[in-house]
């Protein structure tokens, strides 16, 4: 029993099973009914996951029909509340995600740990992600394709009230540092941006940036004029982001640096061993010969060093 493969259940496999590596997670149960559909096969694509009208109340449906989905920390703030028996801290997270190609979710989430909060922030903004309309809005440009807005676009959240204008090709995103990554993960790569009121409030900006994207999403056109003015809802198919990569391991701390500053020499002593890298040492007479990292301070012939 000491070389038998274990099974799932922790008997041992059959021959020729491939051997366990770790934890087997446990199976997805859809427990909506919009999930339900996803998983037997009913529903295929996030757009006619949305157009079905059904609320998204689970997670792995968006991980199912948006695979490879990026995402990307925007605000890591500590928050803290006075009690009785002293403070309490809790780190608030804002997480944005999105594919590139016409999808984009904003969610927040608090928690005491850093780790389980942002997972838990990206959860709930896969649960915000909305459908959003590009084209080529821009009188300048004209070329027909889906690289900015169709139309201008407003959001507010708080003191900050944000627009966002169609630019023509090649400007890129002129918007602020908050709102370039949610641009980007909707699939937009040129914008003009305006902003008013206190725009240091991340959160704020961020809730007003992907605010304008949401009032885009709602508005209707009409068929005949989205094919006119060449309006794309949705995914084109080709995403405007880099192929999602696992990162590689990071190296353990505590271990042993190779190829580093030489180690520094001991204190001076008389008839010592010899030191390493350090200055050459006092003493009078031919005896200091040098050491494995440098000149040593050998004692001199005939007795010990002065």
């Amino acid at each position: 029993m000491s070389g038998a493969v274990l099974g799932p259940s922790g008997r041992p496999a059959p021959e020729g099973a491939p051997a366990m590596s770790g934890p087997v997670a446990a199976p997805w149960v859809p427990k909506t009914e919009l999930g339900r559909k996803v998983a037997s096969g009913e529903i295929a694509t996030m757009s006619d996951a949305l157009r079905t009208g059904l609320p998204l109340r689970e997670a792995p449906i968006v991980d199912k029909l948006l695979p490879g989905l990026h995402d990307e920390v925007l605000d890591v703030n500590m928050v803290q509340r006075m009690t009785d028996s002293g403070r309490r801290f809790k780190f608030a997270v804002t997480v944005v995600v999105g594919n590139g190609d016409g999808f984009v979710g904003l969610g927040r989430a608090k928690g005491r740990e850093v780790g389980p909060t942002i997972r838990r922030a990206i959860d709930r903004a896969k649960l915000e992600v909305v459908e959003i309309q590009r084209g080529c809005g821009s009188w300048e440009c004209g070329c027909g394709r889906a690289h900015t807005l169709p139309f201008v676009t407003e959001g507010r959240a708080g003191s900050v009230d944000v627009t966002f204008k169609p630019a023509p090709q090649g400007v890129g995103l002129a918007v602020g540092d908050v709102a370039k990554p949610i641009l980007r993960f909707a699939g937009i790569t040129d914008a003009w941006g305006f902003t008013e009121g206190h725009t240091k409030t991340t959160v704020n900006y961020a809730q007003a940036a992907f605010g304008a994207l949401v009032r885009l999403s709602e508005l209707k056109v009409p068929p005949e004029d989205s094919a006119r003015l060449k309006i794309v809802r949705g995914p084109t198919g080709t995403s405007i982001l880099p192929p999602k990569e696992e990162m590689p391991p990071r190296p353990m701390r505590g271990g042993r640096r190779r190829g580093g500053p030489p180690g520094r020499g001991g204190p001076p002593g008389r008839g010592g061993p010899p030191g390493r890298g350090g200055p050459p040492g006092r003493g009078p007479g031919p005896g200091r010969g040098p050491g494995p990292g440098g000149p040593g301070r050998g004692p001199p012939p005939g007795g010990r060093g002065r």
